[in-house]
């Protein structure tokens, strides 16, 4: 399964945008594109789905207690 970080990087490439660019189609700060480009932590629910909603997409809150013992975080996406 792919990262976010890698999900997005891909996409937007395929897109042929720069992160500027993507940035403005998805409606938030170039800083969100970089953040989740880079696999920053710090990242906003709302704005990665602005992101990920460009690609037909979106995350949820995930408690730690819903992933089985063989899953990861990353598994999930």
């Amino acid at each position: 399964m792919k990262s976010l970080q890698a999900f997005v990087k891909l996409k937007r490439k395929e897109a042929g945008l720069t992160q500027q660019e993507f940035a403005e189609k998805a409606g938030v700060a170039l800083t969100v594109v970089r953040k989740i480009e880079q696999g920053k932590n710090d990242l906003q629910l709302e704005k990665v789905n602005q992101v990920l909603k460009m690609f037909g997409h979106t995350l949820a809150p995930v408690s730690l207690k819903q992933i089985s013992k063989n899953e990861t975080s990353e598994d999930i996406l």
